[in-house]
């Protein structure tokens, strides 16, 4: 059979996180407790600002988006990774490995376009609160949420094009609990020499957000140090707390993947990813909902609210 056609009939084997059995039992309780909070919280998020009137503003329509792909990007792996540690198997298709490589990219970079609209939002409204309902027009959300799910795909489609053309001989263990690019290139036997480079382009796009996102808060910044008032800054900084904590959290471990060479990527790594695809999309409703009096009040409302039997 041709050299090419080899990787389409080879299963991969998912180390895990550490490759330690009794490590292994720890991360799936921790996953198993992780996983429910995080589609409950941002489940809640999203039906909160749906249901209450008070939050129908671009600021919670951009929210309930986040909430919507950290579900999706939570959703990707866990389960995939609860049910072979529970049938005691690590295998996964090659279709399969593709595909979860595929969403994972795209669901990254959606989330990290959306980071930055939602900077981009905050640093409009504060520094230009006159024209607000202007150039966040319901027409400029929609399109800014479409423009962040066409850039995350179109960032990972080359990619897992690529990446499924290569040949895959020998070696077939992938140093992680999911199909991670990183793992799948250094397994390859073929020249990965573009890939490497698609890869680096692809860091590049994913920068670009967290570029506006610096330029949006220096502006922010800027025009909070004008305003006389203390609790008018006070009450600035408030609003962008709960954003500026969510991407500390989540470039922070992601720069500490991507944002080196590929030969230095071991099975160790694999911990940190746990933070961005578990820790990160679960913290996110607590740290916009606890620092925002209008969305715990939309939150209690929808808990309270009895259900029609």
């Amino acid at each position: 059979m041709r050299e090419e056609n080899q990787s389409y009939i080879l299963d991969f084997i998912l180390l895990g996180i550490t490759g330690q059995q009794q490590q292994e039992d720890v991360f799936f309780i921790l996953f198993l407790f992780v996983y429910p909070i995080t589609l409950i919280g941002n489940l809640l998020i999203i039906l909160a600002i749906r249901f209450d009137v008070h939050l129908h503003n671009p600021m919670y329509f951009f929210l309930a988006n986040l909430s919507f792909v950290d579900i999706l990007f939570s959703s990707v792996t866990i389960p995939k990774m609860l049910t072979n540690h529970l049938l005691s198997s690590k295998v996964i298709s090659f279709g399969g490995c593709i595909t979860q490589m595929y969403f994972m990219i795209a669901l990254g970079n959606t989330d990290s376009y959306i980071l930055a609209v939602m900077a981009y939002d905050r640093a409009v409204a504060i520094s230009r609160p006159l024209h607000y309902t202007t150039i966040m027009s319901p027409k400029s959300c929609i399109l800014l949420i479409v423009g962040s799910w066409v850039i995350g795909n179109t960032n990972a489609l080359p990619h897992a094009l690529f990446t499924a053309r290569l040949s895959f001989c020998g070696n077939q263990e992938v140093a992680n609990f999911y199909c991670d690019i990183t793992p799948l290139l250094k397994l390859s036997c073929s020249d990965i020499h573009f890939n490497v480079k698609m890869m680096y382009l692809g860091v590049t796009v994913f920068s670009v957000p967290l570029v506006c996102i610096v330029i949006s808060y220096v502006r922010v910044f800027a025009t909070v140090l004008r305003v006389p008032s203390t609790k008018g800054v006070l009450k600035a900084f408030s609003t962008c707390g709960s954003h500026l904590t969510v991407v500390s959290l989540y470039y922070g471990t992601v720069m500490g993947m991507y944002f080196r060479p590929l030969t230095s990527y071991s099975l160790k790594d694999a911990v940190i990813t746990v933070m961005y695809i578990a820790v990160t999309p679960m913290l996110n409703p607590f740290i916009y909902s606890l620092r925002n009096r209008d969305m715990k009040a939309a939150l209690g409302k929808l808990v309270s609210k009895r259900i029609p039997s």
